[in-house]
């Protein structure tokens, strides 16, 4: 009889965690304001530890003998440990008799700005700590100014180290009061105002963490609000994105057989049923679902975030990254849009350089052409730039070699975001937002895309981003290899030609005539004579140019400017076409 009622013990008990709802939030706040402490905190004093963790981390860290440092339960790496900072983002799960959490602990120093950007894109709240000793530092406003343009809906501003003023009220006053005309102008900056809450706590001493410190330890009694768990337990669930319009990104085109065409993938957002109208997008053409099939079996009906594979009523031709939308509440197809970007890298943007757009499950190649402005967090005011260093903040203009399904990042947080990445290192250079599009008015296809016959120079020059054309190198061999390896890098379509080659020596006329054909046909051939010395001359179309002393480096940058310049690398969208 014990085993039978442990069972139903344990069943109710499962029952009820499935019924409660959802909060996703993450920390932020300058190195050393005790975020990571404050988590290890709440989650000791909720129960949500078990106890060989606690042993594990007893006697060790800053803290006194005897006492533990709570900063240890999330600070996981070994680099993290020993340096005193949270370097990567430590997620954390625990639960309440009131509902579920997911914590994303987020780095304070600003060279992981990135992660902090990562840990609050999916967040539904940001619990931002300060310092009572220090006040409000240009990293808070840094983190508060990403949260509101990652549209976080809510703010826990959680005044830390109390203990270490002397719980002053005024000096927790003072914060409150700074901080709330930081958020105002925030606000007015992105258009996204946020609402916020201010508490005072000790993560330290567990003052208002869990339990009231005016109910508990008594140190505080003039403040008589919630404690940070109890405002964490207050605040509204995560958004039901069931109830958006629908967004299907196709992650894969499943045929088992010759009898079954599938599109695979995770909605992002809204509900379908068998029966309901959809268009594919960029193209534009529409099918009804015929059925929505998961291993379990056939769904009548299926919402975000379920991953599903969806079969349509006729055959359309649809690839990985093309966007299945509600036929009555499209997405914009655009190849221009205005975005707000948090640059990642420690290289600075290159204006009208090749970088790669991933949106999605959508990778195309994107420049951007000018930047709009570059905000000041520590004074909340625009200036102009023309690049951006690492954890520098703005708006900019974007242009995309091929037409991209989305919407406004403050509509739909799934299909409005983005990552550029360089094609060099393949590594994430900038996260952006989407705040304004461009519908493209084009038939969806590449712009400039036939519906039969040969394929153009246009029409390459449309796909690969730039036209076909002769580059005439003379100069040492390294050089020029490293300017051909630039290109190829870029993206760019090459077709190299030694003028050593017995091929062409043997036949005079060859080359220029192979090189005009190549030309002809979209490539950029690249007429290359090796000469011993440090000069490089140039020459394309009428254009010609001489480094002396020429690094590597200089050489590539002034023959990619040299390109822009004549046409052949579009800086625009569809520039020289």
């Amino acid at each position: 009889m014990p085993a039978l009622v442990d069972r139903f013990s344990i069943e109710d008990f499962l029952a009820q965690e499935r019924e409660k709802d959802l909060l996703r939030f993450s920390t932020a706040g300058s190195v050393d304001d005790g975020k990571s402490t404050l988590i290890g905190r709440l989650l000791y004093d909720t129960q949500s530890v078990y106890d060989d963790q606690v042993r594990a981390i007893e006697g060790k860290g800053t803290t006194a003998p005897g006492v533990l440092d709570f900063a240890l339960l999330t600070d996981g790496l070994r680099a993290e440990r020993e340096q005193g900072i949270t370097i990567d983002v430590a997620y954390r799960y625990f639960s309440t008799p009131r509902r579920k959490f997911i914590i994303a602990d987020t780095p304070g120093h600003e060279q992981y700005t990135r992660n902090m950007a990562t840990g609050s894109s999916t967040a539904d709240a940001t619990v931002v700590l300060i310092d009572a000793g220090k006040g409000v530092l240009v990293q808070s406003r840094r983190h508060a100014y990403i949260a509101s343009l990652l549209r976080v809906r809510h703010l826990i501003v959680a005044v830390n180290k109390m203990d270490l003023i002397g719980y002053d009220e005024a000096a927790f006053r003072a914060i409150e009061r700074d901080f709330r005309g930081v958020l105002d102008k925030i606000a007015e900056d992105t258009g996204n105002p946020v609402e916020a809450d201010f508490v005072p706590v000790s993560a330290l001493k567990g003052d208002n963490i869990v339990h009231r410190a005016a109910q508990t330890s008594g140190t505080m009694p003039w403040y008589i609000g919630p404690s940070l768990l109890e405002l964490l337990e207050s605040l509204p669930p995560s958004l039901d994105t069931s109830q958006a319009p629908f967004r299907f990104p196709v992650q894969r085109v499943t045929r088992p057989d010759h009898t079954f065409r599938g599109f695979a993938g995770q909605i992002a957002s809204g509900t379908v049923r068998p029966g309901d109208q959809v268009t594919v997008l960029p193209s534009g053409r529409s099918a009804i679902v015929d059925r929505i099939v998961t291993w379990e079996g056939d769904l009548e009906e299926a919402h975000a975030p379920l991953s599903v594979t969806l079969v349509l009523d006729r055959e359309l031709d649809i690839s990985r990254g093309d966007l299945i939308v509600a036929a009555k509440e499209p997405a914009t197809v655009a190849k221009s849009a205005t975005a707000a970007l948090v640059w990642m890298d420690q290289k600075p943007l290159e204006l009208d350089r090749r970088y790669l757009l991933k949106h999605t499950s959508h990778t195309v190649p994107a420049f951007i052409p000018a930047i709009q402005h570059r905000t000041d967090v520590g004074t909340l005011t625009h200036q102009p730039a023309q690049t951006f260093a690492m954890n520098d903040i703005g708006v900019v203009t974007l242009n995309l070699l091929r037409p991209v399904a989305l919407d406004l990042y403050s509509d739909n947080r799934a299909t409005g975001a983005f990552i550029l990445i360089d094609p060099k290192t393949n590594g994430t250079v900038a996260a952006g937002m989407i705040t304004s599009a461009q519908a493209d008015t084009s038939d969806g296809e590449d712009e400039f895309a036939t519906e039969s016959g040969p394929v153009t120079p246009r029409e390459r020059a449309a796909r690969w981003g730039h036209q076909g054309g002769a580059l005439a190198l003379e100069g040492p061999a390294e050089i020029i290899d490293a300017i051909e390896r630039s290109l190829f890098v870029a993206g760019v379509i090459t077709q190299r030609i030694d003028t050593t080659d017995p091929l062409f020596t043997g036949q005079p006329g060859l080359l220029e005539a192979f090189t005009s054909l190549q030309a002809a046909s979209g490539l950029l051939v690249l007429i290359a004579a090796v000469r011993e010395g440090d000069e490089l001359a140039v020459r394309i179309n009428d254009r010609e140019l001489v480094l002396s002393d020429a690094d590597p480096n200089a050489a590539i940058a002034a023959i990619h400017q040299l390109l822009h310049q004549e046409k052949i690398l579009f800086d625009t969208e569809g520039a020289g076409l």
